[in-house]
């Protein structure tokens, strides 16, 4: 066991297992027991811990993480004084951020935030919705909830503060939306002290420069191909490259050796005209990161 040791907060939960796959794809073993809560990364400078997001915030601020994962809005709800490293959007579906809106029952009368006055509202993000009705001068019963929050109007709520990245839940349930409260994506943070100590924040910045390259290269692959060198043109004006190609001498002084990079959904489509311009023994290759 080393002598250093960075605490990380690994979001337990929803979040879970793409933050999971995101360390695999950064270069970090993990490896996790059936009920253990602390996996291992394969780095013996770093302990994990499995913590609900919601907390994670409130760990870090205090000290007892030193850095960890966490969505944008459990750092405002939890008040939380800590290091925002980086943004990283990357989610359980999608790239896009999470959204916290505010939704009724079908067939509620309530059409807009005016006509939550007096009402009950449940939401697991408590501070922000109070603060959300303060800005719009609306008076209204904010109840924490502990879950099943969909299910809770028109019986136990008017109205619910829930997050959602597709809305299907909330359709499901018969309910719709009236406005966003806060959109929130994931945020690496650190704590103050952590982040002021070199080794941890030499540690903490270069796993976030690991989790970046394993973000930037999802979804796109390598392609090599030779060429002859009079058909390097057209050759080029195929690709579809993350930034000009790498074009290298061969020994035969009449080829050359092309390396780009391009999305993987688009490689199906270019290949073959890739063919057709004079490219030839063409490599389509996994990528792991892209640190720019």
């Amino acid at each position: 066991m080393s002598e250093r040791i960075l605490r990380l907060a690994i979001p337990a939960g929803s979040l879970q297992e793409a933050t999971l796959d995101l360390l695999r794809n950064a270069g970090y073993r993990v490896t996790l027991g059936g009920r253990s809560y602390n996996p291992d990364l394969g780095d013996p400078e770093i302990a994990s811990t499995l913590i609900r997001a919601q907390e994670i915030p409130r760990y870090v601020h205090n000290g007892l993480m030193d850095a960890g994962l966490t969505g944008h809005d459990w750092i405002l709800e939890n008040q939380a004084s800590v290091v925002e490293v980086a943004e990283l959007l990357y989610s359980k579906v999608s790239r896009k951020p999470a959204k916290w809106v505010l939704a009724v029952p079908e067939r509620s009368e309530i059409q807009t935030v005016g006509d939550l006055e007096g009402k009950r509202i449940a939401t697991e993000l408590v501070a922000i919705t109070k603060d959300y009705l303060e800005e719009r001068g609306v008076q209204a019963s904010v109840e924490f909830s502990w879950g099943a929050t969909e299910a809770k109007p028109p019986e136990l709520a008017d109205a619910i503060v829930e997050v959602t990245e597709t809305g299907t839940s909330l359709r499901a349930n018969g309910l719709r939306i009236i406005d966003t409260v806060l959109e929130s994506t994931p945020r690496f943070i650190a704590n103050e002290t952590a982040w002021a100590d070199p080794w941890k924040r030499r540690k903490v910045e270069d796993l976030v420069l690991m989790l970046k390259g394993a973000m930037a290269a999802e979804g796109k692959v390598g392609l090599m191909l030779n060429v002859r060198k009079d058909e390097l043109d057209q050759v080029v004006a195929v690709l579809p490259a993350l930034k000009q190609p790498t074009i290298s001498a061969l020994a035969d002084s009449e080829w050359v050796a092309v390396n780009t990079i391009v999305d993987e959904a688009v490689v199906r489509e270019i290949i073959p005209k890739l063919k057709e311009a004079g490219a030839q023994g063409i490599v389509e290759y996994p990528l792991n990161k892209i640190i720019e």
